[in-house]
């Protein structure tokens, strides 16, 4: 098991006892992303947790706000916070808010989870980054239901017309949102056709598979003057059997038994 490997796994037992004690819901897709989050911050990212406003770091925005978790525990695994600061999760004046908030955590560039709204936040500042003449990157990490919205295309229009090569959206394509799968609410397929038909250069990979997502976040950007949008293939729950592609874990609390289940679950893998 590799460095990334091992910190995505202490990250879903953080997530699995922060939304457990704070009683916050939609663990099944903090899990499905922790994967990809482990590998951007250990490895592709440009930051630093002892300057989180360095000027040359690169912007990271949480489209899918709902699984704040996921990225506040990252956060602390990877200095920009004590680890015990989690154990306020989703409690009264917590700064930890079920949305992920940017106020007073830092790491954190914008306060999100109104769904549709993250990429249009990323290709303003990837805009920005261009008239500046700067070489900062921006992601956006985008769940599959937001990609219903109708301003989540209109900022995949703006920032192919922009040619902004510095702009990545990396889909967390679970296939279930809230109420169904995604087939069932809004079919999206064929769904890498319809990213490069809007001008965008586009990779397809299991977002689960840390080597894979390793060689092709590397790689960026895939083409000069075209966006790059990367469509990871997940498993909502990913990590605890009983979760995975169960739709009932967007919003269920793990208490109890299933607590317990979950919980040696993952710390056997460890």
């Amino acid at each position: 098991m590799n460095e990334t490997e091992k910190l995505a796994r202490r990250v879903r037992l953080h997530v699995l006892e922060m939304l457990s004690s704070g009683g916050g819901s939609h663990i099944g897709s903090c899990f499905s992303i922790v994967d990809i989050l482990a590998v951007l911050y250990s490895k592709i990212l440009v930051h630093s947790p002892q300057n989180p406003k360095m000027a040359s770091r690169d912007r990271f925005i949480l489209s899918k706000g709902h699984a704040g978790a996921a990225m506040y525990a990252v956060l602390a695994e990877s200095g920009y916070s004590p680890l015990d600061k989690l154990k306020t999760h989703y409690q009264d004046g917590s700064d930890l808010s079920g949305h992920v908030s940017h106020h007073n955590v830092p790491g954190v560039e914008v306060s999100t989870g109104s769904l549709g709204h993250g990429l249009s936040i990323a290709a303003g500042m990837s805009y920005a980054t261009k008239l500046h003449g700067d070489s900062q990157r921006v992601f956006a990490l985008l769940s599959d239901g937001e990609c219903d919205e109708g301003s989540t295309w209109e900022a995949i229009m703006f920032s192919a017309h922009h040619k902004l090569d510095n702009l990545v959206a990396i889909v967390d394509y679970n296939k279930i949102q809230s109420l169904g799968t995604v087939s069932e609410v809004l079919e999206l397929e064929p769904f890498t056709a319809k990213w490069r038909s809007f001008g965008w250069s586009v990779r397809e990979v299991d977002g689960h598979n840390h080597t894979a997502l390793y060689e092709t976040l590397k790689s960026l950007p895939f083409e000069k003057a075209m966006p790059a949008c990367v469509i990871a293939h997940t498993i909502k729950g990913k990590g605890v059997s009983f979760m995975e592609n169960n739709l009932l874990w967007h919003y269920r609390v793990p208490k109890g038994e299933e607590y317990e289940a979950a919980k040696k679950e993952l710390a056997d893998r460890l």
